[in-house]
């Protein structure tokens, strides 16, 4: 068996302590390089708000005429028994069809803009609009109560 006494001096400590002390060095200098940012605090972020005042002037725009819901209805021309009618004026809500006239009748289905329908009863004037009893000429299932104020006569087919 060899000496190993004279291997371990105190150069060859000191230089191995040196050594592994680098290499500590290195390997925290590169996790710390390597590593990802940590995320900010999470929390609010300030919004920055604009206020833009209201507009002083006053419209020239000459004012409209309103409708008065109350206001008895007119049955528009045309629209007698037996004539065609369709749906004008929801503006694409199409227009509920109910089981008896006035606007506590039941509906029964929606009519919608451009349908033609059959006039076979009426006029009714019940909360303020005129009633027409109405049949769809292609389904017979589809009759009811419609308010004039939404039909536009048409010439029969």
């Amino acid at each position: 068996m060899t000496n190993i006494k004279p291997l371990f001096n105190k150069w060859v400590i000191l230089g191995a302590i040196l050594v592994a002390g680098l290499l500590l060095f290195l390997v925290a200098l590169s996790i710390g390089l390597t590593s990802p940012l940590q995320p900010a605090e999470v929390g609010f972020a300030s919004a920055n708000l604009t206020v833009i005042p209201a507009s002083t002037s006053t419209s020239s725009a000459p004012p409209t005429a309103t409708i008065d819901p109350f206001a008895p209805t007119s049955t528009p021309p045309g629209i007698a028994i037996g004539a065609y009618v369709q749906i004008t004026g929801t503006g694409g809500d199409g227009l509920r069809i109910r089981s008896e006239p006035g606007l506590t009748g039941n509906p029964d289905f929606l009519g919608y803009d451009s349908e033609v329908f059959v006039v076979k009863e009426g006029p009714q004037v019940v909360d303020g609009y005129t009633w027409w009893r109405l049949v769809a000429p292609y389904d017979s299932t589809r009759v009811g109560w419609a308010a004039a104020d939404f039909l536009s006569y048409i010439p029969s087919p």
